[in-house]
């Protein structure tokens, strides 16, 4: 049972319950249920996608048009009449004959780029972000200004030059062509200096340098697991860059074998008459492993997402 006491004035002071507003601060139920209906509409905007992809990887290019556009439906076929199984086996046969048995590489690729993209991005953008957070040096000012100037300027706008110098340097149409400028991000190296000011006071570092640590130790072991939740934010935001990053692989990749799952659909939209049940699961295919990754990893990038948002 909860406890009361009483104020000064006379009235009785209920204290809340863990978790739960006091009277006074709780929302109106008009208000709750405003939020409601708000949550709800962005969430069939954001998921309603997803779920059309679902139906429509299930369909011919005639039942797309000429049957019902949100639910399941079998081939029209007057002499068979197929499952669903069935309908999804088709499409997925068709659409691995249609890719030449590259879809999965293609995904791999996609896994592999972002992975060691998002590894190596994160690692560096918290080093530079501690280093400009938490050092005094020369020219500082001016780098964190670059910085930020890369943050204003168009990804597009650099990949050609970006072509250039990997063509120059015979590395294009190799996996590190790809890995390599992806793993660059002014962005993380911003969030990871937002992070280092708000989560990692100064006196713990002068404390272990006081104690004999080295700057080595001091950022790999104590550093980096405070900043954990933070870099799990980072690394999402570089991995889910990589994985949907076209023009960069469209420049940069000409074989089939080294093709992200971006490319092989740009390839696949490109024919004359595409098949677009089979195109569509080859999107869905080419999606669940984001959803899967967020949501594997959605306690620590909630976590990370207000860990710079109060200071101390």
């Amino acid at each position: 049972m909860t406890k009361t006491a009483m104020l000064p004035d006379g009235r009785r002071y209920v204290p809340s319950i863990e978790g739960v507003p006091t009277r006074s601060f709780a929302p109106a139920f008009g208000s709750k249920v405003i939020a409601t209906i708000f949550m709800v509409i962005f969430l069939l905007y954001f998921v309603f996608p997803i779920y059309w992809m679902v139906i429509a990887s299930t369909k011919t290019n005639a039942e797309l048009t000429t049957t019902f556009g949100l639910w399941f439906t079998q081939h029209s076929d007057k002499t068979a009449s197929p499952s669903l199984a069935q309908a999804i086996t088709a499409n997925y046969e068709s659409l691995i004959g249609w890719t030449q048995g590259f879809l999965w590489r293609w995904i791999g690729n996609s896994f592999v780029y972002s992975t060691a993209a998002a590894l190596i991005g994160t690692i560096t953008s918290v080093m530079a972000g501690y280093a400009l957070a938490k050092f005094n040096f020369p020219f500082k000012n001016t780098a964190l200004g670059i910085i930020m100037a890369g943050l204003l300027m168009p990804v597009a706008l650099l990949s050609v030059p970006i072509y250039v110098m990997f063509l120059n340097l015979g590395m294009d149409n190799t996996m590190a062509s790809i890995i390599i400028p992806c793993a660059v991000s002014p962005f993380g190296v911003f969030l990871g200096r937002v992070y280092v000011q708000a989560s990692v006071p100064t006196e713990l570092i002068e404390a272990a340098r006081i104690d004999g640590a080295s700057e080595g130790r001091i950022f790999f072991t104590m550093v980096l697991r405070i900043l954990a939740p933070a870099m799990v934010t980072i690394f999402l935001f570089i991995f889910v860059a990589t994985w949907n990053n076209f023009i960069l692989p469209q420049l940069m990749i000409s074989s089939q074998e080294l093709k992200p799952i971006t490319l092989g659909l740009y390839g696949m939209a490109s024919y004359f008459s595409p098949q677009y049940g089979p195109m569509m699961m080859a999107s869905l295919l080419g999606v669940i492993p984001l959803i899967i990754l967020f949501l594997a990893l959605q306690r620590y990038w909630q976590a990370g997402l207000s860990a710079g948002s109060v200071k101390g």
